[in-house]
């Protein structure tokens, strides 16, 4: 139910930003005033962000997803291995063709990207994100925590990387975070309903530390992405390219809070709920395992 309902929210605030970043006029201004921010030092962190973006292509999504499949296997979760994939595959099929169908209406706001049409979500920051999570369900709980701060970090990075290339726009990253989460809920209740039949496992600790270091990030990182925009508002009227550096670089700023932060809730949330999704195995009672190897013994 937990994951129905987080799935839902999700799924909701993906609705709100697509509508208001992408049909109306407001929205939109807000986007590319922060898109044009990355103009501002752009030259000093052009190298590491190509490296960054270059790395993530069809085959680095179908090696990292071989490998999560392989970790799971290795552990003896078919279950797993099989939700993993579906959410990586998912994901992925998702934001492609959300491209495809979302329509984005020219308001006279961005005419320099008006051919492009529409950019939302966004697919480096898809791959990234999903590849993060699937990886996360396959850890031992005993790494998850790790692997959670890890996987956001470089699900944050990745987005972030987006913004500064001038690929996509801040709502772009952010929309394609909101759509990993969902589909990590919807791998959730698969494997949760996989392994119903099973038996024989047990509840392991939540990684609480992780998880409320995540949240308290994240919610910090968004509230200065809402200080950063009503900061924009002000200046709103003038057009991007009269702003001083200041205006932009808070308009970029804010555009990249909101994108980490949003990863980090993210992977806050799927962290908050993994210990139930993914169970420990529990050992065969010893008086069964010892009749199990006389069986194989005769």
């Amino acid at each position: 139910m937990w994951l129905l309902v987080l799935a839902g929210a999700e799924l909701a605030c993906f609705a709100a930003i697509c509508h208001f970043f992408v049909r109306t006029e407001h929205g939109q201004m807000l986007d590319l005033v922060a898109l044009t921010g990355n103009t501002v030092g752009q030259s000093r962190v052009e190298g590491p962000v190509d490296t960054i973006l270059n790395t993530m292509s069809a085959l680095s999504l179908a090696i990292a997803t071989a490998v999560v499949g392989f970790i799971a296997l290795i552990r003896r979760r078919v279950a797993l291995a099989v939700g993993a994939i579906l959410l990586v595959g998912g994901a992925n099929v998702t934001t492609q063709l959300l491209k495809q169908i979302i329509y984005r209406p020219e308001l006279g706001v961005d005419m320099e990207r008006a051919a492009a049409g529409n950019s939302l979500p966004s697919g480096h920051t898809t791959i990234a994100a999903s590849v993060a999570v699937a990886l996360i369900l396959v850890l031992p709980a005993r790494l998850r925590g790790v692997g959670g701060v890890l996987g956001a970090l470089f699900a944050a990075v990745a987005g972030v990387a987006t913004l500064s290339a001038g690929w996509h726009r801040p709502s772009d990253a952010i929309a394609a975070l909101l759509i990993v989460g969902a589909w990590a809920c919807a791998a959730g209740v698969f494997i949760v309903i996989a392994q119903h039949h099973h038996g024989g496992v047990e509840y392991g600790p939540a990684n609480r530390f992780a998880v409320r270091a995540l949240a308290v990030a994240g919610l910090v990182l968004l509230a200065g992405c809402g200080v950063a925009v009503m900061l924009t508002e002000q200046v709103l009227s003038t057009p991007p390219d009269e702003l001083s550096r200041l205006r932009l670089l808070t308009a970029y700023a804010g555009g990249a809070m909101g994108i980490a932060g949003t990863a980090g809730l993210v992977l806050a949330f799927v962290l908050a709920t993994v210990h139930r999704v993914v169970p420990q195995l529990v050992p065969p009672p010893v008086e069964e395992a010892d009749r199990e190897m006389a069986a194989v013994a005769g």
